[in-house]
């Protein structure tokens, strides 16, 4: 009760106007179906379907919008999650690695709490990987929260969904389907059971997807990144250290039959919407929390801030909308939440960080310029190194064409690639006089941002 009041108390104050200014009936319902470890061009509809078939992302692609150059706030689950559910930056929730930790729900209310009071009715199905009580309805808002374990099941899923949708309501819905594959990816090289299926054995490497043509470090990685791949290429949970390049082809032959099983699990729950006759005013967003870097640079899964593990697909589809691409950059983590308030007529709070991109889906008016996105992490995951054990945490910018980034450890903490002119980030340029103003331009911007989103990583940046 306490904890309810406060909640009441908090959004009196940092709510400007009242909670829905359009009657409940009229506004759209909200469905989110989210994947784990899914890389942004991981679906048939940008790779083609010689290796991989996705029908029902693609479908959501070929009745959407999709963001094409959208970044998670961190790659990794629990802070990229803590991001997109309160839009909020990783350095804001503290929340920087999967730490077994809670945030206070007052100061920082989730989606279900939000749309709640708005009137919507609220559900989350499949994993959880929140810091906020999950018996705890006060905490996050969902009212409908039927999955007994945090990770879920991914086949158990749509069930459970589909018995959300079935129920005769009159306000409008707002349901979070939440799947973990590809994540199983990260069992697959410890030999370890999957959890959500197997997928049978690889054939040879030569009928497997081709190697990635980033299969290589880049030239010119500083001294950081060389350790933390020795470092995580050590430990029990990132065993690749001696993948062939035959090896990592059938990684990525398994990736991608993870994706496929994933995506039929999507396409019960799409059927589930257009059985009951909610798909006419359904707003879907399709997403993922971060990606995996399938051998590029001799990565798996995720953490680092290459584009394979910290660019994620991000498709909004509604049946009004003109289906295209958009470059326009995203930071999902923020920009999430002030999108779908919009659509809901839900007024932002002062505290929104991101952009709504709204009038950009509906009427292709970009947002006020955009130069640039920022994304965090902290990696502590690996093993030690020469006795030392390195856990760097970073900052990147990406802008229109570059994308930096800066670590707290190492001799040389800074990396500049053209991924214009170089989209495997293949060749590290901060040390070419050529681009000294380009990286001089990285730094300022990024110790702009950190000023003015008071980031304690500020004393890290080049001044």
């Amino acid at each position: 009760m306490e904890l309810s009041n406060r909640i009441r108390a908090t959004f009196s104050t940092l709510v400007v106007g009242c909670w829905g200014l359009v009657n409940a009936q009229d506004k759209p319902n909200i469905l989110i179906i989210m994947t784990d470890q899914l890389s942004a061009e991981s679906m048939s509809f940008n790779l083609g379907s010689k290796y991989l078939k996705t029908p029902n992302m693609d479908y959501l692609a070929e009745h959407g919008v999709s963001f094409t150059n959208a970044y998670c706030a961190n790659p990794l689950c629990i802070p990229s999650r803590s991001s997109l559910f309160t839009g909020r930056y990783p350095h804001e929730l503290g929340i920087q690695s999967n730490v077994d930790k809670m945030i206070d729900p007052v100061k920082f209310p989730t989606l279900g709490t939000i749309f709640k009071k708005a009137g919507y009715e609220t559900g989350y199905v499949g994993k959880w990987h929140l810091p906020y009580e999950r018996n705890q309805l006060d905490s996050h808002g969902f009212t409908y929260l039927p999955d007994k374990k945090g990770n879920g099941t991914d086949s158990l899923s749509p069930g459970s969904a589909s018995k959300f949708l079935t129920i005769k309501r009159q306000n409008p819905f707002f349901l979070v389907v939440s799947f973990m594959n590809p994540h199983n990816i990260c069992q697959w090289p410890r030999g370890q059971k999957l959890p959500d299926g197997e997928i049978g054995n690889p054939p040879p490497a030569n009928q497997c997807p081709p190697l990635r043509a980033n299969a290589l470090p880049s030239k010119n990685e500083t001294d950081i990144m060389r350790k933390i791949r020795i470092s995580y290429q050590t430990s029990t949970a990132f065993p690749v250290a001696d993948f062939t390049d035959d090896k990592w082809r059938q990684y990525i032959w398994a990736y991608y039959r993870m994706i496929e099983k994933v995506d039929g699990e999507i396409g019960k729950v799409l059927n589930s919407l257009r059985e009951s006759g909610l798909d006419k005013n359904t707003l879907i967003v399709f997403m993922s929390d971060h990606g995996d870097c399938q051998g590029a640079h001799r990565w798996n899964q995720k953490t680092v801030f290459y584009e394979e593990a910290s660019k994620v697909p991000f498709i909004i589809s509604f049946k009004d909308f003109k289906p295209r691409k958009s470059v326009y950059l995203v930071q999902t983590g923020i920009d999430l939440m002030p999108t779908l308030c919009e659509f809901a007529s839900i007024p932002l709070s002062e505290q929104t960080r991101g952009i709504s991109l709204k009038q950009l889906i509906i009427n292709e008016i970009a947002p006020a310029e955009r130069k640039y996105v920022v994304v965090s992490d902290h990696l502590v995951q690996g093993e030690a190194v020469n006795g030392q054990k390195p856990e760097p945490e970073g900052r990147m910018l990406r802008d229109k064409q570059f994308k930096y980034w800066i670590y707290n450890e190492g001799n040389q903490k800074e990396t500049l690639y053209d991924l214009k002119n170089d989209p495997g980030e293949m060749n590290n340029l901060v040390s070419d006089p050529k681009f000294s103003n380009e990286l001089k331009n990285c730094r300022s911007q990024l110790l702009e941002w950190a000023i003015k989103n008071n980031d304690p990583y500020l004393k890290f940046m080049v001044k």
